[in-house]
C-alpha cells in the first residue's frame, strides 16, 4: 500500500485530536487571559465532563443519540457550575494571588480526582456515539489514463470523528463571535486589559471572573463529551489533556485565543501523524522540545506580545 492513504488517515486522526485539544486549551487560555490564574485543575474538569457524560447517557434509554445529546447539553453546564462555585468559594477569597491560586487549584485537582474515584470507581467506561458509520478513505493517483480514483484502500474512518471536527470548529467560531461582538465579550476584554479601570467603571469584575472560570471549565467538559465516545471515561483521564493544554498555551502565547487554536492545530496534527507512523511517545517528546525552543527563543509565545 502506498504512503498517501496512510497520510490521509493520520491527518484525519490528528484533526480529531487538534479539535478536542483546541477546545480544552482555549478554556485554559481564557481563564489565564482574563483572570491571570493558572488553573492546574483544568484537566480534572475535562475528566468530570467525561464522567458526567457517562452518567447522563446511562440515565436515558432508547437510541444512544438521546443520551449523548443530553450529555452534550448538561455535562458542560454542570461542570461549569461546579467551577463557578469553586471560584467564588476558594479563588476569590485568595484574591487571585498567583502563587496561592496555583496551590489551591492543585488541591482542587486531588479533591476532584479522589471524589470521582470514590463515587465513579476505577473502571474505564464507554459512552456510545450517537452515530458511527464506517467511511472508507478514497485516494487518487496518476496512471496511464490520467488521474484515477483508487478506492477502497482498506483504510477507513467514522462519521462521528468527522462530526467532532466540525462541531469543534463551530463552537470555536461561536466563542470568537461571542467574545468579539457581544456586550459580555466586551466586558471580558475590558477586564482582561485593565481590571482596575473596568471595576472603576462599574463592571462586575467578580462575576466576570467567576463566569470566565466556569466557561473555561465548561469548554474542557464539552471537549471531553465530544471525545468520550472515541476514548473512555476514566478518573485519571485528565492528566494528558492538562499537559497538552499547557504546551499549547505556552506555544500559542498566554491569553491569546488565536495563538491557542493555531498551536492546538500544530500539536494535534503533529501528534496524530507522528503517532500513526512512529509512536505516541515520540510525539510527546517532540512537543516538549518545541515548548523548550519557544521558551528560549520567543518566551511570549508565537502569537503573544512581549511585556512592555
Amino acid at each position: 500500500m502506498d504512503f498517501g492513504p496512510y497520510l490521509v488517515l493520520a491527518v484525519l486522526e490528528g484533526s480529531v485530536q487538534a479539535a478536542v485539544l483546541a477546545l480544552t486549551a482555549v478554556g485554559l487560555s481564557l481563564v489565564f487571559g482574563v483572570m491571570r490564574v493558572v488553573n492546574v485543575a483544568h484537566g480534572e474538569f475535562f475528566m468530570l465532563g467525561a464522567v458526567a457524560a457517562w452518567a447522563i447517557a446511562q440515565s436515558f434509554a432508547g437510541h444512544p443519540a438521546v443520551g449523548f445529546i443530553a450529555a452534550l447539553v448538561f455535562a458542560p453546564l454542570l461542570v461549569g457550575l461546579i467551577a463557578t462555585g469553586a471560584d467564588m468559594v476558594i479563588l476569590k477569597r485568595l484574591g487571585y494571588d498567583p502563587e496561592n491560586t496555583i496551590v489551591a487549584t492543585i488541591g482542587m485537582l486531588y479533591i476532584i480526582q479522589q471524589l470521582t474515584l470514590m463515587t465513579y470507581g476505577p473502571d474505564a467506561r464507554p459512552v456510545p456515539p450517537p452515530f458511527n458509520t464506517r467511511l472508507s478513505i478514497p485516494w487518487f493517483e496518476w496512471g496511464d489514463g490520467g488521474l484515477a480514483l483508487v478506492w477502497p484502500w482498506g483504510l477507513s474512518t467514522t462519521s462521528y470523528k468527522l462530526a467532532v471536527i466540525a462541531a469543534a470548529a463551530v463552537i470555536l467560531v461561536a466563542l470568537w463571535l461571542a467574545i468579539s461582538r457581544t456586550r459580555a465579550g466586551l466586558i471580558m476584554r475590558a477586564t482582561q486589559q485593565d481590571r482596575e479601570m473596568a471595576q472603576a467603571f462599574g463592571m462586575p469584575v467578580a462575576w466576570v471572573n467567576a463566569l470566565v472560570f466556569g466557561l473555561g471549565a465548561g469548554l474542557a467538559a464539552l471537549a471531553a463529551v465530544l471525545i468520550v465516545p472515541i476514548q473512555q471515561a476514566h478518573y485519571l483521564m485528565g492528566e494528558e489533556p492538562l499537559l497538552l493544554s499547557f504546551i499549547v498555551v505556552i506555544i500559542g502565547g498566554l491569553g491569546s485565543l488565536a495563538g491557542t487554536v493555531a498551536a492546538a492545530i500544530l500539536i494535534g496534527m503533529s501528534d496524530g501523524i507522528i503517532s500513526v507512523f512512529f509512536s505516541p511517545t515520540l510525539a510527546k517528546i517532540l512537543s516538549t522540545l518545541l515548548v523548550a525552543m519557544v521558551l528560549v527563543f520567543r518566551p511570549q509565545g508565537l502569537f503573544g506580545h512581549p511585556p512592555r
